[in-house]
């Protein structure tokens, strides 16, 4: 019975090379063997047939295919033009220049990071297919990378483990985010700091408390004795500077998750200062990746250093 599996790329090249050279020692010469080892290749191939995939005459006249032999060669035909488009796709990846790149953020890093990284990254890679999954949840960002759902993630203080490899990308300190105008604010913020008294008799507009985000600022406010009071909670960044632009509280944000060319809002910085955030790329420890990969987080440093203090 035929079994085409025990045949093997070279096989079908000599076959190949065979029909289109016309003899054994020339299609040798063209493979750069010789023609005991094209010999071989056919026998070995014809094994794998279970029948003769050339007729042999005797003399000087060439090597017939078979009817075997012509189903055969079509198909040796197509195989290696697909075994030579995989080799340009492995060729092309090795060199960083396509593949796919999925890479896990938060919304913060969505909204200020990436959008100049993604758009070096088209210009410099066009043919990387760069695929983003945007999560507030800092612990699924982790447990996808180490289910190697996506290859790389932006997370935030995140501690040392020996499955992750995680670059700094830099720190973003907090602040305050205070209405413009502030005459219907119950405590009003005359100087660019906020204290811990005057935080203590504000009302507070934040996120909900089951985000990881929220709960760092709440253990900062705390350690710095401050009891936060929320009146309101929002799901994303934007609604929370909103509602601050509409005089309804102040909000203790991240620099990073607040647009600052708001013109009704200012930012004022925190006394005592909060320990800021440290922005991070992580990837799974052992984890052979694309060279795109790396392309990219070498962008992402670069474009972080304009946001972000070292």
């Amino acid at each position: 019975m035929p079994n085409m599996r025990n045949a093997n790329p070279g096989q079908l090249a000599a076959l190949v090379a065979v029909v289109e050279h016309g003899t054994f020692a020339a299609a040798g010469d063209a493979l750069g063997f010789t023609q005991s080892a094209v010999s071989q290749q056919i026998a070995q191939l014809e094994r794998a047939c279970g029948t003769p995939v050339f007729d042999r005459p005797k003399g000087p006249r060439p090597a017939e295919l078979t009817q075997v032999g012509l189903t055969v060669v079509e198909f040796a035909r197509r195989s290696l033009d697909r075994i030579d488009q995989m080799d340009d796709r492995l060729q092309s990846m090795e060199r960083g220049i396509s593949g796919r790149l999925t890479v896990g953020t938060f919304q913060s890093a969505s909204a200020e990071l990436l959008p100049n990284i993604v758009a070096q990254m088209r210009r410099e890679l066009p043919e990387v297919d760069v695929r983003l999954d945007e999560t507030d949840d800092l612990d699924e960002l982790v447990r996808d990378v180490l289910q190697d759902e996506t290859d790389l993630a932006f997370t935030v203080d995140i501690a040392e483990d020996p499955r992750l490899e995680i670059e700094v990308l830099g720190r973003d300190r907090f602040v305050v985010l205070a209405p413009a105008d502030q005459t219907e604010l119950a405590v009003t913020v005359a100087g660019p700091v906020v204290t811990a008294e005057e935080l203590n008799r504000s009302t507070l507009i934040g996120q909900p408390d089951s985000h990881t985000g929220q709960r760092m600022i709440d253990e900062r406010l705390i350690s710095a004795g401050i009891r936060p009071d929320f009146a309101f909670r929002f799901q994303n960044n934007a609604a929370v500077q909103s509602m601050v632009r509409s005089g309804m509280g102040l909000a203790v944000m991240p620099s990073l998750a607040i647009d600052a060319n708001d013109p009704g809002t200012r930012v004022l910085e925190i006394e005592p200062r909060l320990a800021p955030r440290v922005i991070q790329l992580i990837r799974r420890t052992g984890r052979t990746l694309l060279p795109a990969a790396h392309q990219f987080a070498a962008i992402a440093h670069s474009s972080s250093a304009q946001l972000l203090t070292r």
